[in-house]
């Protein structure tokens, strides 16, 4: 069932604004592929353009080599899975199942069949007769999952599918969306705005902003080398911080203690990004804590450095409570540094302690 999936310079041009600016990319077949960036960034427009449900206003879209671009929605053998559902009220989870299989004009024996084959699947086989309304929201997901299944698509596109439901089902069937993917082998297109959803699931991120493609990378790859100031804080929750500083041949002193060097000679100003897990108890820079808030096995604290606010990420083994002076080290790969112009990342690879 794996298909590729081709976009060429496409452009969604709403009334003179570009809700999607010239994308070209290729989504990895088989795989789930997230489309992940703030409200407004355009990925859904972008994901109901692959659906055919809008038009493109230029450029192209491939499946395996075949341009679908004007093909209507009907056509291009796709499944889609929406934020509310959208399953037929008046119709039990079976019909609503069948539904895309009666409309293609497969006999009703054949449709039942594979209903039930699908049910089973995604694990709702009990729930057949029933209605929409007495079904749960994670239950009506896993049925319009299936509705969209069981037409067996090239490629399967869920919209914000999880954004209605309570954080803990959100965590069980975004699981149930993992395996699901990975046992049909069907090229899947993610679209959210929750980065911890798209980190958890996908093999390969695609973050936007304004339309336009900011960073295409596996989840940790994007997390542990951002290519911009915007990716490091779009990613990461407490969110990294970012301090002016000034560098010397690749040199950036936080404290006497406390100096990195960077794979660059740049001289000059830079914009320093420290990720909250970082900082660790330690030799290295003392600080006032501000704030304590314990989570669990974590106790994020927060305080001032070089006039910015910064957060850190600790382990409870150390209590410590607002006002405690003490003194942190630092993980040099949790560290980046930006052009402070552009907002482009600076040097590739990672920074390493100077004495």
């Amino acid at each position: 069932m794996d298909m590729k999936l081709t976009l060429e310079h496409v452009t969604k041009d709403f009334s003179g604004t570009l809700a999607v600016n010239d994308i070209s990319l290729t989504m990895q077949d088989g795989k789930l592929t997230g489309l992940l960036g703030p409200s407004g960034c355009g990925k859904s427009t972008l994901l109901y353009m692959i659906a055919g449900l809008e038009q493109v206003t230029s450029g192209h879209i491939y499946f395996d080599g075949q341009d679908v671009t004007t093909l209507p929605a009907e056509t291009r053998g796709v499944g889609l899975v929406f934020q509310n559902y959208a399953l037929y009220p008046h119709m039990t989870v079976e019909q609503n199942i069948m539904f895309p299989l009666l409309n293609a004009r497969v006999k009703k024996e054949s449709a039942q069949k594979k209903a039930r084959e699908m049910a089973r699947f995604v694990q709702i086989e009990e729930y057949m007769h029933r209605k929409p309304a007495q079904l749960s929201g994670g239950q009506q997901q896993r049925v319009a999952i299936a509705r969209a299944l069981v037409k067996s698509p090239q490629i399967l596109l869920l919209d914000e599918p999880l954004s209605n439901l309570d954080a803990r089902l959100r965590l069980d069937l975004r699981e149930e969306i993992r395996r699901i993917q990975k046992e049909t082998g069907v090229t899947t297109i993610f679209v959210t705005h929750d980065q911890e959803e798209a980190m958890s699931i996908t093999d390969e991120l695609v973050l936007m902003k304004n339309g336009i493609i900011q960073q295409i990378a596996a989840p940790q790859a994007m997390y542990r080398y951002p290519q911009s100031r915007f990716v490091a804080s779009f990613l990461g929750n407490p969110p990294i911080s970012f301090f002016n500083m000034v560098a010397e041949n690749g040199l950036v002193e936080l404290s006497p203690n406390l100096k990195l060097k960077f794979p660059i000679s740049l001289s000059g100003p830079v914009v320093l990004g420290i990720r909250p897990e970082g900082w660790a108890l330690g030799s290295g820079i003392v600080v006032e804590f501000l704030s304590v808030s314990v989570r669990g096995r974590e106790q994020y604290v927060s305080f001032m450095l070089h006039g910015q606010k910064a957060y850190a990420i600790l382990d409870t083994e150390n209590a410590v409570k607002p006002g405690d002076r003490l003194s942190l080290a630092l993980k040099p790969y949790c560290v980046h540094l930006f052009d402070p112009e552009n907002g482009l990342r600076l040097g590739k690879g990672d920074a390493h302690y100077v004495e």
